[in-house]
């Protein structure tokens, strides 16, 4: 698809306006998404293992589908219509676990949440790519993720609020409540994007079946060292509910899950822009490598840690460690993916990750059980060993390894 030619000194509309969309689906989710541990062990009854099951079937999911997203996208020439939706099957996903009452039903209604979201991502980040200059790339990203981080603080805010007042009173039945008042915001999403993300339909690539994966072969080698990497850290890369376990596990109230979460994201919100546009004057390799090792420091504090205070200083540097990576992570794989084949190559992105957290989850809900430190050691591990490989191989803009 051809690339849409717009001024470096303002972002274009559509990146705004998806910007707001995933404010509101942030908002929506992140409401909630720091209770899924509590609501897993604590309301349904289920064990650590099971938890993990979870997340490694609701993120795998995800991230598998989103390069199979990539590539309709791509052979239709149409990205709006998947994103739409995406977000709708994430909205739809909250309400499903408000009437759980089995773990199960748990592991269903996410799979359909993150099933949303696998069809969205790559069109909607292709989509992001092809309304910007690539020396803009960054900074578009660093937005969307900003936007996108500013929701995941208003939405524990609002979660945290609601608990205050009725968690008391209503117990852990409190819980299932928020998870339908996380809907609504959900429904925001669909409309806003609905309403006011435009796009230029193009010609689209077709041939071949959509539900064929493309060849590692037609890849640049640059793409594919990338993607390399990004499986080696993803390994020890767990769910985020396992920081939320261990703080609750190491006496940090439930309610107080809400609150530590929306502070993690406020250091995202207020410095991933700045971390984007850097991107786009350093190379952003440095700065994911740079990202890996503060994920490396982090995971090492959730090992050790022995109390509530220590948390409160660990998320907000787990907080450093998204702003250097998750906006800079998609703007790489951008550089390095065919224009014709973008949201095709970065839903190969995706899928790494995806395929990735399987294993990632399942490993940290066994190794939980174990020993509570044991699946951040084991993460601590696989961020070095990532930071050094990107160090190690320089890679070019254009797809080529740039000389050492």
């Amino acid at each position: 698809m051809a690339e849409v030619e717009v001024g470096s000194e303002a972002l274009s509309p559509t990146v705004k306006a998806l910007g707001v969309v995933s404010l509101f689906a942030d908002v929506s989710s992140e409401m909630v998404y720091p209770l899924n541990p509590v609501f897993v062990t604590r309301v349904l009854g289920a064990p650590a293992w099971a938890l993990g099951l979870i997340e490694a079937v609701a993120e795998s999911t995800a991230s598998i589908l989103k390069v199979y997203a990539g590539r309709w996208s791509d052979q239709a020439g149409r990205r709006k219509p998947f994103a739409v939706g995406g977000y709708a099957l994430g909205a739809i996903g909250k309400p499903l676990i408000a009437l759980a009452t089995l773990w199960p039903h748990v592991l269903a209604a996410r799979f359909i949440d993150r099933l949303g979201k696998g069809l969205r991502t790559a069109p909607r980040d292709a989509l992001i790519a092809e309304n910007c200059p690539p020396e803009s790339r960054g900074r578009a990203f660093g937005f969307h993720r900003s936007m996108d981080t500013i929701g995941a603080v208003i939405g524990p805010l609002i979660g945290f609020l609601f608990l205050r007042y009725y968690l008391h009173s209503n117990g852990l039945s409190a819980i299932r409540s928020l998870y339908w008042l996380a809907f609504f915001p959900g429904v925001l999403s669909v409309l806003a994007i609905a309403l006011f993300v435009k796009e230029r339909r193009s010609v689209g690539t077709g041939g071949g079946s959509p539900f064929s994966l493309p060849s590692l072969a037609s890849v640049s080698p640059a793409l594919r060292v990338y993607l390399l990497i990004v499986a080696v850290f993803s390994l020890g890369n767990s769910s985020d509910t396992f920081l939320l376990l261990r703080a609750r596990d190491v006496g940090l109230n439930e309610n107080l899950l809400l609150l530590l979460y929306a502070l993690f994201n406020v250091v995202e919100a207020t410095l991933g822009y700045s971390a984007g546009k850097l991107s786009d004057r350093v190379e952003r390799r440095k700065l994911v490598a740079a990202g890996y090792v503060v994920f490396a420091l982090v995971y090492v504090g959730f090992a050790l840690v022995t109390g509530p205070t220590a948390i409160w200083l660990l998320f907000p540097l787990y907080g450093l460690y998204y702003t250097l990576t998750q906006g800079v992570q998609r703007a790489l794989a951008a550089d390095l993916a065919n224009p014709d084949r973008r949201a095709t190559e970065m839903g190969l992105f995706h899928m790494t990750v995806g395929l990735a957290a399987l294993p990632a989850n399942i490993a940290a809900g066994w190794l939980y059980s174990l020993h509570p430190a044991a699946p951040f050691a084991l993460g601590a591990c696989a961020a070095i060993a990532a930071a050094a490989l990107l160090l190690a191989f320089p890679l070019g803009r254009r797809g080529d390894l740039a000389a050492a």
